[in-house]
């Protein structure tokens, strides 16, 4: 019976070890709080997913006047829950405006500190964990 409780035991360790871990990863070493960005543009995707919530949205270049998809992420689930999100929050098609920072890698990635929503003017925190004004407060009227 003892070999059998510490076989099952040791399989169960090797299972969870061979697992793929997903690193978390601080503000300051994927996003720069110095290059601050304002983007306007339509919601193409939502992913509602742990660990953060990431909106892709296209937004014109400002030279070509062709759209750039833009991947912004958010705080985790529960963060943006008790900041009054629903996962019908944002949908494909909406038109917003965000504010955050910019990636360093200089990609298409911004951490989002808000979000106005064009067609309602309500602005709502983005649970960013870069500094101020992402994880205070909740939905705000403008």
């Amino acid at each position: 019976m003892k070999t059998s409780t510490a076989l099952a035991s040791l399989t169960l360790t090797l299972l969870a070890a061979g697992l793929p871990v997903q690193a978390h990863h601080s503000f300051a070493a994927q996003y720069d709080a110095a290059k601050p960005i304002t983007l306007t543009g339509k919601v193409t995707k939502v992913e509602w997913t742990n660990p953060h919530i990431y909106i892709y949205m296209d937004v014109p270049d400002e030279k070509t006047g062709s759209a750039v998809n833009w991947a912004l992420e958010m705080g985790g689930p529960n963060a943006l829950i008790r900041l009054g999100w629903t996962r019908n929050s944002l949908k494909p098609d909406d038109l917003i405006t965000v504010e955050g920072s910019l990636a360093k890698d200089g990609s298409h990635l911004a951490n989002a500190k808000s979000i106005v929503m064009t067609a309602t003017g309500k602005k709502m925190l983005a649970g960013s964990s870069g500094g101020t004004g992402g994880t205070g407060g909740g939905a705000e009227e403008r």
